[in-house]
């Protein structure tokens, strides 16, 4: 996939921000994150984009998946599941608030979009994921997982709601010493204040599409991301 193709789905940015946790809440300035207004491919100096094999090996992650044009940056899934993911390279902390402004295309179930924190050097002892924005083979849900755990029954926690990704929603996650909060639209959709569910690594922003190959014909799809917001 080259960038050409990729730019031929992007969108112009939102028209609004649109109802945020931050504003809600009073989280106060941005101290750092990204909003995507320039062109080209994302950032180097903010994101680390990556090159290799897809989730679980399946497919592979590009960086000609992504392109940074009309406010948003935009990944595109293909046919074969060439897709794309990166990571941030600002706010690798414990404890912090983000927020993100993220809309898809009317997607393939095979293609999971997902806005998430990762562990920093990619370790954690507890395999601590916060997927604060994922979307599964039900394409008219959203999820929060939070996955404190490794194995097990109860290796994670967990929230979704209906609702059509299609248009601009926010997504917001807040960490604490006292447990981790999701937000979406501005309205708390997540809590998990069990201790021994806290993360004991430092984590840092991630954002996938995700493919999951059920042997089916794949769709292309696209999501975007409009800005992303870190808060103290």
């Amino acid at each position: 996939m080259d960038r050409a193709a990729a730019l031929s789905g992007v969108t112009q940015a939102a028209v609004s921000d649109g109802t945020q946790a931050a504003v809600v809440r009073g989280w106060g300035p941005v101290v750092a994150g990204d909003e995507f207004s320039y062109a080209g491919p994302p950032d180097r100096a903010k994101w680390k984009v990556y090159n290799g094999p897809g989730h679980a090996g399946k497919g592979i992650r590009s960086p000609n998946a992504f392109a940074v044009a009309g406010g948003v940056v935009t990944v595109s899934g293909d046919a074969a599941g060439t897709t794309g993911g990166m990571s941030a390279r600002f706010a690798h902390q414990q404890y912090g608030r983000w927020e993100a402004r993220m809309k898809t295309s009317a997607r393939d179930m095979q293609y999971h979009p997902v806005i998430l924190l990762w562990p920093n050097h990619n370790k954690s002892p507890t395999c601590a994921e916060i997927d604060y924005a994922e979307g599964t083979w039900d394409t008219t849900l959203i999820g929060f997982n939070l996955h404190h755990a490794c194995s097990g029954p109860d290796f994670q926690s967990r929230a979704s709601r209906a609702i059509d990704t299609t248009q601009w929603h926010n997504y917001a996650v807040e960490w604490t010493p006292a447990g981790i909060t999701g937000y979406l639209d501005g309205s708390l959709w997540f809590a998990d204040m069990n201790p021994a569910h806290q993360p004991t690594v430092g984590m840092h922003q991630t954002v996938q599409l995700d493919w999951f190959p059920n042997g089916t014909p794949t769709k292309p799809s696209q999501m975007q991301v409009d800005w992303i917001r870190v808060y103290n």
